[in-house]
């Protein structure tokens, strides 16, 4: 799965894949020692992360059902908790840099194919 930031007409990820289970979006990015650039996870439904025991930063994406982002997090460090985002339907992970890198920010529309 590809995700497109369609406002900027950037590639954010080749390699997305979905968490949609209660155990695949508890465990996310859980035991994993790298995120490698072009990566992704999308959780649904999601309005708040953690990134506790996680070994690396992530940037993070809140997106509601129209695929707009309604917050973008550049390097979310391990440990921490996001505050809830009553509007989100999901949260996109993606290897820190990314958001910077693809100059993403909040208001873009995202597309996922």
């Amino acid at each position: 799965m590809k995700i497109i930031n369609k406002t900027k007409n950037t590639i954010l990820a080749q390699e997305a894949i979905v968490a949609r289970t209660v155990l695949k979006r508890i465990k996310g990015l859980l035991g994993r020692d790298d995120f490698k650039q072009g990566e992704a996870l999308i959780i649904m439904p999601c309005k708040s992360i953690h990134t506790f025991f996680m070994p690396f930063p992530i940037d993070v994406l809140f997106v509601n059902k129209q695929n707009q982002i309604l917050k973008a997090i550049p390097s979310l460090r391990p440990g921490r908790l996001t505050y809830i985002y009553f509007n989100a339907a999901f949260v996109i992970e993606l290897p820190s840099g990314t958001i910077q890198a693809s100059r993403t920010s909040q208001g873009d529309t995202i597309s996922i194919e």
